[in-house]
């Protein structure tokens, strides 16, 4: 079974009682999914990816302040570059509109565009320790890249921002005017 970031552990609960319904909620560190006991095993893996997602989705809806992210560059330092990225600011701009985030390893500092907001937390984590990357490994060579195979769910988080990009350029289609 996968886990959404993987600081939490999944638990699945089936239950007899339960006939259509599947929910998850987080208890601790860990996630727990309940869902009906007569469900296959590739109905569970699909239903944990899936409720795992809305739980991710749901805690990214709010809106983490600076002081947040500065915490979350810290864990992500630590779980996946052995700690060695230490930023000395992490904060949310507005003025990046072709950029998800930006690094100035000089100074020290990242900072994320407010599009990420509402994004599922994985693509969040995702463009933080990729700026967190830059602080070690200028450039976006071998081994820039080599660094950030160590987070499970890169190629999903790009995948997530090619589509939010690909979206953005498609034509808009006037609403059709009543007659």
């Amino acid at each position: 079974m996968s886990a959404d970031p993987p600081q939490h552990a999944v638990e699945v609960r089936r239950s007899a009682r339960r006939r259509r319904t599947v929910s998850a909620y987080r208890e601790g560190d860990r996630t727990v999914v309940l869902i009906p006991a007569r469900m296959s095993e590739a109905e569970e893996r699909r239903w944990v990816g899936v409720m795992l997602d809305k739980l991710a989705a749901q805690e990214s809806k709010r809106t983490l302040g600076d002081t947040e992210l500065t915490e979350r560059a810290a864990r992500l330092s630590e779980q996946y570059l052995g700690a060695r990225a230490r930023p000395r600011s992490v904060r949310w701009v507005t003025n990046q509109n072709t950029r998800w985030g930006s690094c100035t390893p000089a100074e020290g500092s990242i900072r994320l565009s407010h599009r990420l907001q509402g994004m599922p937390e994985y693509v969040v984590d995702y463009v933080l320790l990729h700026e967190l990357a830059h602080l070690l490994v200028p450039g976006h060579g071998p081994r820039f890249w080599e660094l950030l195979e160590a987070y499970p769910r890169t190629e999903r988080a790009r995948g997530f921002l090619e589509g939010v990009v690909a979206a953005e350029r498609l034509p808009r289609i006037p609403a059709a005017r009543e007659e």
